[in-house]
């Protein structure tokens, strides 16, 4: 009898202890972690308006006052990608058991700055500089990244585990900066030098992307954890609208015999016809969409006209992916 109490007992105080451990393994945390990524998909770039995303450098033989002829020196593809740069999240989290949980993460993201079009052009035999046009771009982005975690739940101070699920922008935008530069011959004396700098959002579709994710925890305390852990995302992103944000364009008059300089009228984002300023993307372009009726000019050196200037232009949808490889490190608390 007494062998039979003391066996009770003990098996009532394992039953207990193992309740206890299970009520400690579940439970909400919070989670945050900042990190870097890089891009493991380089593709070619969009294009800025009209220009390619290349590095070219020409030279440019007038054959008469108003004509001439290009030569290409040297031609570059432009290749990168969006999903090279920091990235900082706040993480909410529930644990099932110690094997598995779910968790929903708020993450900021801006990316590196990368050369999207850099053209330049000189005159033959002279290396007068005749023109030129240079554009960055740089991603900002929110995203929500609902997320499973799963774990072998060891018990000692490492824990390594996996995470995957998708990730939802809800919030995002690509900016572009383009700095212009070009010379207009008005005659034989006269030149018409002209300078433009400026900045334009695009605003991206919906679109839902994959996230992934291998770390592991290291036990601090009982309510504190540090993780570190390689992410893999994968977040294609196609244009939906642009809107030239800032634009300076400056002309001067130079009289090329006495270096007289002699201010023309500039322009501003208010001079800004409707199709210039907003632009909106389609997959595909007919006649009745609403394209340049002339020469295009992507940094707006000169003024570009349309078929409705006083409706959004069109152009053809362009994609970007923000996702990469990165690294993330950060604290995990029990609450």
């Amino acid at each position: 009898m007494k062998r039979v109490m003391i066996c009770a007992l003990a098996f009532a105080c394992f039953a207990n202890v193992s309740k206890a451990q299970k009520s400690a393994e579940k439970g909400f945390y919070l989670k945050a972690a900042g990190g870097y990524f890089f891009s493991v998909s380089p593709g070619q770039f969009p294009k800025v308006g009209a220009y390619d995303p290349v590095e070219l450098y020409q030279t440019y033989t007038p054959t008469s006052a108003t004509t001439g002829t290009y030569s290409d020196v040297s031609r570059k593809v432009l290749t990168g990608s969006y999903g090279q740069g920091m990235r900082g999240g706040i993480s909410g989290g529930y644990n099932f058991n110690r094997y598995i949980a779910v968790e929903l993460t708020a993450n900021y993201y801006h990316s590196a700055k990368n050369l999207m079009t850099h053209q330049v052009t000189n005159q033959a035999g002279t290396g007068t500089l005749l023109g030129s046009v240079e554009s960055h771009g740089f991603v900002n982005a929110i995203d929500l990244a609902p997320s499973i975690v799963i774990s072998p739940g060891l018990q000692g101070k490492f824990n390594p585990y996996v995470r995957f699920g998708a990730a939802v922008p809800i919030w995002g935008r690509l900016h572009i900066e383009t700095d212009g530069y070009k010379v207009s011959s008005l005659s034989a004396t006269q030149v018409l030098q002209t300078t433009v700098h400026r900045k334009e959002e695009i605003k991206p579709n919906a679109t839902i992307g994959f996230q992934g994710a291998l770390g592991v925890n290291y036990k601090a305390t009982k309510t504190l954890s540090i993780f570190l852990e390689a992410e893999y995302r994968n977040v294609p992103v196609g244009s939906k609208s642009k809107e030239v944000t800032s634009y300076n364009e400056t002309s001067n008059i130079i009289n090329t015999s006495t270096g007289a300089s002699t201010p023309y009228p500039s322009r501003g984002l208010n001079d800004l016809s409707t199709a210039e300023r907003y632009t909106d993307y389609k997959t595909t372009l007919d006649q009745s969409s609403n394209t340049p009726t002339g020469a295009v000019d992507p940094a707006h050196l000169t003024q570009t006209q349309y078929k409705n200037n006083n409706s959004p232009s069109n152009d053809l949808r362009s994609f970007i992916n923000i996702g990469g490889l990165g690294l993330n490190l950060g604290v995990k608390i029990k609450i």
